[in-house]
């Protein structure tokens, strides 16, 4: 979880992802009864089901080919939520390994940092007919749904959506997450682990255009779905996905870029 508002701990958040949380145990965590905690979580995108008097998350029990991942990028006009805000966010809804639905939107804005513009080539003048925060993130919550939450680094991302759901007077989220450069590391062999590189790298991406919310949504589109056929390792169900993520020893890394010894091997012939 990358929500501090979770009520959990951390091991009876563990409890919930592999053998079960007993009753007793989830009783003694949560100051409202074990029917509104399970609402509250379910309308905040997270499902907890009950087997045989335990508790888990419901994605213990949903394969990868049937589970619903929501693959998600924002540009932001800086990295403090108190200062900054979302000023383009995108997304795609994958399901067994195909898209099915999109969204996509930039958020008006009156100030973007020049520095901003450079990197992303939004300006505040692009966002002048878009629609406002609050309308765009609470669309964005009903298209995330109770999906998994993927992004490459996503603790900014799903920290940075939560966050801003809740300063504009909405539920945050407690949706299970997915690091693609977690996963990326475990199952890819790369120098560097960069969206911009990998794409260079693997060709994920044929019309990228870096930092763009869509594009970047899917160059790690493209990066999931080599992940996944990269992977090894037998894993049932969403959970031993995500724990795989985590906790699998990571790919020893090239000691040396292959791009520089590329020019270097081109320069060598020039001569």
């Amino acid at each position: 979880m990358h929500n501090k508002e979770f009520p959990l701990d951390k091991k009876s958040v563990s409890r919930l992802a592999s053998r079960g949380l007993p009753l007793e145990v989830l009783k003694s965590q949560i100051d409202d009864s074990i029917d509104f905690f399970m609402e509250l979580s379910r309308a905040k995108g997270l499902n907890i089901i009950k087997k045989q008097g335990y508790f888990y998350f419901d994605t213990k029990y949903i394969s990868i080919e049937d589970a619903e991942f929501c693959i998600v990028d924002i540009e932001t006009n800086g990295s403090k939520i108190e200062k900054h805000q979302i000023i383009e966010i995108a997304a795609v809804k994958v399901k067994n390994g195909v898209i099915v639905d999109r969204f996509e939107s930039l958020v008006y804005t009156k100030e973007i940092n020049p520095h901003i513009t450079e990197i992303t080539g939004i300006s505040a003048g692009d966002t002048v007919d878009a629609p406002d925060l609050k309308t765009v993130m609470l669309e964005f919550k009903l298209f995330l749904g109770d999906a998994i939450f993927i992004a490459h680094d996503v603790k900014f991302d799903f920290t940075f959506v939560s966050k801003t759901l809740r300063k504009i007077g909405l539920e945050d989220i407690f949706n299970r997450a997915l690091c693609s450069l977690a996963l990326a590391e475990r199952t890819i062999v790369s120098y560097r682990y960069g969206l911009s590189y990998l794409n260079d790298t693997f060709d994920l991406n044929t019309n990228a255009t870096h930092h763009r919310a869509m594009s970047d949504v899917m160059t790690t589109y493209g990066l999931f779905l080599l992940s996944l056929e990269n992977c090894t390792e037998s894993l049932n169900n969403v959970e031993d996905l995500i724990k795989f993520s985590k906790e699998a020893p990571r790919l020893k890394r090239p000691k040396f870029d292959p791009f520089l010894l590329k020019e270097e091997e081109i320069e060598t012939q020039e001569l």
